[in-house]
């Protein structure tokens, strides 16, 4: 059973108003889970074991959030994610599993996935991250956005293409001054918050500024925020 299900705790934030459900082949960590967000206000509509029945129960109930394993039979949670957001792209998935694994994480962000979060995660630390998808944030667990940086910085140097060059810099145009200083600091792997107290505003104001970022670049997570950011070469 994962942390997340069974550490004591103390509500930060207001409960998400998310309708939720939940997909893992383990009946007691899916279980303990569903009884951890009910606890916290956070409705959850719907329960499924793998990656087919997470397809079947999404046509019907249609969530706002999926919480989706990793490994799973039949259909895993990278399959399921490409299978969802090819028919339903409003709804947003994220993955809830063990995996540390950079190929793992890689699959699960080009495939559509919303965030990332490790298992291992205390529940006031899994709460937060919660609150972060509902400002329309994306959440990963700490460590793994340096990794998507990382990735995506090495796969950006091998795409030399004359078109997305240009369709880089006419997107590179759209953005304000404050807006690539926002950029090249999450780039650098720096919070929000601290974004925040390096250039000296509102934690509330880098959220704004980030989402303003997404809408422009017509991106669909952080994670190629940071993408575009190694393509520009910000440091």
């Amino acid at each position: 059973m994962s942390e997340a299900s069974n550490t004591s705790h103390h509500s930060v934030t207001p409960p998400a108003r998310f309708r939720v459900l939940l997909v893992d082949d383990h009946s007691l960590f899916l279980e303990g889970l569903r009884n951890l967000l009910i606890s916290e206000g956070i409705q959850v509509i719907g329960l499924a074991h793998d990656g087919l029945e997470a397809l079947d129960q999404a046509r019907r109930l249609r969530p706002e959030v999926i919480l989706m394993d990793l490994q799973m039979p039949r259909c895993d949670g990278v399959a399921a994610t490409r299978l969802i957001k090819a028919e339903m792209p409003e709804i947003k998935i994220v993955m809830l599993t063990m995996s540390e694994d950079e190929h793992d994480l890689f699959e699960a962000v080009k495939s559509g996935a919303s965030g990332y979060l490790l298992k291992r995660l205390e529940a006031t630390e899994f709460f937060s991250y919660f609150a972060e998808l509902q400002d329309g944030h994306p959440p990963f667990s700490p460590g793994l956005v340096e990794k998507i940086l990382k990735e995506f910085s090495q796969q950006s140097r091998t795409d030399t293409g004359t078109r997305g060059m240009r369709d880089t810099e006419r997107e590179e145009g759209e953005l304000s001054s404050r807006q690539v200083q926002i950029l090249t600091l999450v780039a650098q792997g720096q919070t929000y918050r601290q974004v925040a107290e390096t250039i000296g505003i509102a934690e509330r104001t880098v959220k704004y500024h980030m989402s303003e970022i997404l809408d422009r670049l017509h991106l669909q997570n952080r994670a190629q925020v940071l993408a575009y950011a190694a393509r520009m070469g910000l440091p």
